[in-house]
């Protein structure tokens, strides 16, 4: 009988200690790694079908997850989208529409006065670090930030490289603008990731990083022992710039590195991983045919990202979605997967947790973008923008299903598009359409009110038509 009684205290401990394990498994929250890479376009990585550049471990990491074909940023530049992303809200609603001044291009070119522009984040938003610092994350940021001179004010415990700067002097020592601590890689994709992997070496779960490099974005310096395998390639489909692919190759290495090492220290399964990019792809440096256009343009070119989610477990490998998506949904899906509610915050985006787990296919609604601000050309001679001098002129876009229409407050401008039909935005069927040209310009103006965006009027007195 004692024999038995034994037996039975030992198999109820157990169950009581399968039970504990199992709770305790439930309750731990994931890590999160952002990926927010600088300038890369739409078609910029094998996995979207670029036939030039070699991102073996991008692509590789992409089959893990859910790949979104319609993925954007919130913004067709740097400061905005990343402003988006931290905050969760449209730009009227943190007054960040571009870098540094609004007043972009020549003035005689420029009919409108363009809304000032906020070149800091202001301090009061509830970003995405300070949220999860406070519910027991550890968090730590790597590489670009370019919303204040410190991020370490802004919810990060750890700052590798960050600073108001929106691109490094050199990819090479000395960097100058950019510091960091040294280490034993000299290029700076190479060196940041050395930090950053350091940091995943030492913490404990949970933890928050955000992946930020400075590459893509220029001057484009290459990794010389890359150079002859991209010069010996021919170019595929406005894509053969050999400097910037081995920027592309070697920022996929470091990438490789850092899920390497999640799972080395048994951290990859318990991670929610989003990759993307902050705008489209330099134009000039590199192309996304058939998209329009490149970064500075609200053409999908310039707006139009590489986008997937990964978190074992919940999404399932080797997925798509077609549903449009943004940068802002990052910050509230973060939320559902961390089971951090009652926030009170008032986020622009949306929980895509029933789309990543296969529940829904659909996901209707609008997304919006709105620059009531110039953004000079680059080349005036090689360009698809609206016209050659700027890549953006003053106005508004939005996108309802497969139709997506811009506004321009210059001349009242309206083209409209059937994205299903026609994804390089060539033939406008404003006039062809008009029912559903006023009905996404009625969308567009109620949203102006709801956000209270801001609406250049007064006309610049040394503009010369």
């Amino acid at each position: 009988m004692r024999f038995l009684l034994t037996i039975f205290a030992v198999i109820l401990t157990s169950l009581s200690s399968c039970n504990s394990q199992s709770k305790q498994i439930e309750n731990t929250k994931p890590n999160i790694l952002i990926i927010n890479i600088d300038d890369m376009g739409w078609k910029d990585v094998g996995f979207m079908g670029s036939e030039y550049y070699e991102t073996p471990h991008i692509d590789a990491l992409s089959k893990q997850g859910m790949v979104f074909t319609n993925g954007y940023a919130a913004s067709a530049n740097c400061a905005p989208s990343r402003a988006c992303l931290m905050t969760g809200l449209w730009t009227p609603r943190h007054g960040i529409y571009t870098v540094n001044s609004s007043e972009r291009g020549e003035s005689k070119d420029r009919k409108l006065i363009p809304t000032p522009n906020t070149t800091i984040l202001a301090p009061e938003h509830d970003i995405i670090p300070k949220l999860l610092k406070r519910n027991g994350y550890k968090t730590c940021h790597a590489g670009k930030w370019h919303l204040s001179k410190n991020p370490l004010e802004y919810g990060f415990d750890i700052n590798i490289g960050g600073g108001h700067n929106g691109l490094p002097s050199s990819y090479y020592p000395p960097y100058k603008n950019v510091k960091i601590a040294k280490g034993n890689s000299q290029y700076l994709t190479d060196l940041v990731m050395e930090n950053a992997l350091k940091f995943v070496d030492t913490i404990a779960s949970p933890f928050f990083l955000y992946y930020s490099p400075y590459a893509v974005h220029t001057p484009i310096m290459p990794v010389d022992s890359l150079l002859p395998k991209y010069k010996k390639k021919a170019p595929w489909n406005g894509q053969g710039n050999p400097e910037y692919a081995t920027m592309v190759d070697n920022l996929d290495r470091n990438i490789g590195l850092l899920i390497n090492k999640l799972k080395e220290r048994n951290l990859f399964d318990n991670t929610l991983i989003v990759f993307t990019s902050d705008n489209g792809g330099l134009y000039g440096i590199t192309k996304q045919k058939p998209l329009r256009a490149g970064k500075g343009s609200y053409y999908e070119g310039g707006i139009r990202e590489p986008f997937f989610f990964v978190y074992n477990g919940k999404i399932e490998p080797n997925s798509k979605s077609e549903v449009p998506i943004t940068n802002l949904d990052i910050f509230p899906t973060m939320l559902k997967y961390a089971g951090i509610e009652n926030t009170k915050l008032e986020l622009d985006g949306a929980n895509l947790s029933s789309v990543l787990e296969g529940k829904t296919e659909t996901f209707e609604r609008p997304l919006y973008w709105h620059f009531p601000i110039y953004l000079q050309a680059y080349n005036k001679k090689d360009n698809e923008n609206r016209d050659p001098l700027f890549r953006t002129r003053p106005g508004s876009v939005i996108r309802k299903g497969d139709w997506k229409l811009h506004f321009y407050f210059e001349d009242g401008g309206v083209e409209l598009y059937n994205l299903s039909e026609d994804i390089g935005e060539q033939n406008n069927l404003a006039l062809t359409y008009p029912e559903k040209k006023d009905e996404l310009l009625t969308l567009l103006k109620k949203w102006w009110k709801q956000t209270n965006a801001p609406i250049p009027k007064d006309l610049n007195p040394e503009y010369t038509d």
